[in-house]
């Protein structure tokens, strides 16, 4: 399920969150069939980001330019003033754009979306509870991802507080660079990190997420202690962190740690160019002439010889 144009009224704001998208039925969130909510907000800018929009907080405008006929339709509902009709195509100016929805309700070929509604703790877990019968059946549950979950650390709580008390499976997916207060608290009430690594080297890591990897690696530790079980994902870039020496470093750390259960490689795909020129943002490139599932399979070789956990293709 989509999440679009945000409904209208208020919640408290403990209790609730900001969602771009829900995924019923996932299989590669977690065991079993799952639940994922996606949440708005990260605090890493990934070059190859397969869900930019999850990158800010807030709500913004989708625009399928394919599809706009240039009606005008949308500018006489926008009340900002935001958008024009240039060369037979509608045309935002995002600086005042308040994503509203507005247009989106106006625009009748669907050429307008807003990615990013209000969620409260008790909605989602209605909509988690569903599919209850398959989470017993199939040993699932639900998957907080994003974006990432723990910026919005207080939702995230009571979403899984909710869940543990309707005994449902929890899973958060988590890239680590969060307040270790607000890790530790979520580990009380989680069954399951899925816990993304991007990098070894902290200058590369920094020159493609835009953030160190030092809190990472750090609560990464930290969070071996807790005792909570660990899947590690690794998402594999051509030319960025799929040369042996940056495998091997990887299986030399997780090595080490005592609550990993599996290791996911997750071979490069080109989802998030789309969605970036829809959101209206530029698109650096990334060289992908390497074949992404040939260097998965030679990655997934050299990390079975150095750790002692299974070691996957795909989430």
């Amino acid at each position: 399920m989509h999440i679009g144009t945000p409904r209208n009224g208020t919640m408290d704001g403990e209790g609730s969150g900001t969602l771009f998208d829900i995924k019923r039925f996932a299989l590669h969130d977690g065991p079993g069939i799952r639940t994922t909510a996606f949440l708005k907000g990260c605090p890493l800018s990934c070059l190859w980001c397969h869900n930019p929009e999850s990158q800010d907080g807030a709500p913004e405008l989708m625009f399928w330019e394919e599809r706009c006929v240039g009606c005008g339709a949308c500018v006489s509902a926008c009340r900002v003033g935001a958008i024009v009709v240039h060369d037979g195509l509608a045309q935002t100016d995002r600086t005042i754009c308040t994503a509203c929805g507005e247009c989106v309700a106006a625009c009748a070929r669907n050429a307008r979306e807003i990615v990013g509604e209000l969620w409260s703790a008790n909605r989602l877990l209605e909509e988690v509870e569903k599919d209850l019968l398959f989470y017993d059946q199939s040993g699932g549950g639900i998957t907080l991802s994003g974006g990432e979950p723990l910026t919005q650390a207080h939702f995230v709580l009571s979403v899984l507080t909710l869940c543990k008390a309707h005994r449902i499976h929890t899973a958060v997916d988590t890239c680590g660079q969060a307040k270790w207060e607000d890790l530790k608290r979520v580990a009380r009430l989680t069954d399951l990190f899925l816990y993304d690594v991007k990098h070894m080297d902290n200058a590369r890591h920094r020159e493609f997420t835009g953030v160190s990897n030092e809190r990472i690696l750090e609560n990464l530790r930290r969070l071996d202690n807790e005792g909570r079980a660990i899947w590690i994902r690794y998402p594999l870039i051509p030319y960025f962190n799929d040369a042996d020496e940056d495998v091997i470093a990887l299986g030399e750390f997780v090595s080490h740690l005592k609550a990993v259960e599996a290791i996911h490689l997750l071979p490069y795909h080109r989802g998030g160019k789309r969605k970036l020129e829809r959101l209206g943002r530029p698109c650096l490139p990334l060289p992908t002439e390497k074949d992404s599932g040939s260097a998965a399979d030679a990655a997934a070789q050299i990390l079975r010889r150095i750790v002692g956990v299974p070691v996957y293709v795909g989430g």
